[in-house]
């Protein structure tokens, strides 16, 4: 008999990948990629590639490219999710995906909701899976990453690794 309760499974801890896509955050005011880094350590998991990457589709298609030929689970990007024009990051990543997460969309929205009321609708927040690898965008403001992260992703990051692979 399969066993139903799925919250149990867990999975080893994820090897990540963190960027923040802009044209203006430096690694000393990256306050939101080093939010990542910070709450995937506290949960056990390894940032082995941290990347502060141009707001250029080209230059980001092939960082995501080299993520994608990589030996790691998980790719949290930060920046570039709104809707100014120079916003492309959901337009870079959208055609890698091979399955896309509609559920955490559409949480963080509903969450962001509670918090930001009405704004919350320009969030265009995505997750998916890419040649068995995770792969979350997120908006680039801090308290958008530490919703994204302790609401959604961590809780379910070792489920999802174990979905990936089984």
């Amino acid at each position: 008999m399969e066993d139903r309760d799925h919250t149990t499974r867990r999975e080893k801890p994820a090897r990540c990948a963190v960027f923040t896509v802009s044209d203006s955050r430096t690694v000393e005011t990256d306050r939101s990629g080093g939010l990542i880094r910070e709450l995937l350590a506290e949960q056990g998991h390894a940032v082995i590639e941290y990347r502060l990457v141009k707001n250029d589709p080209t230059i980001l298609r092939q960082e995501l490219s080299t993520f994608l030929d990589s030996d790691l689970d998980l790719l949290i990007t930060t920046g570039g999710t709104g809707v100014g024009r120079r916003d492309l990051t959901i337009e870079t990543v959208m055609p890698l995906l091979d399955k896309t997460i509609p559920g955490f969309g559409e949480l963080f929205r509903h969450l962001s909701f509670q918090t930001i009321g009405s704004r919350a609708l320009m969030s265009r927040a995505l997750g998916g899976v890419a040649n068995n690898k995770l792969v979350f965008a997120l908006p680039g403001s801090t308290d958008a990453v530490r919703l994204a992260l302790r609401e959604l992703i961590l809780p379910e990051l070792g489920h999802l690794m174990w979905e990936i692979n089984r």
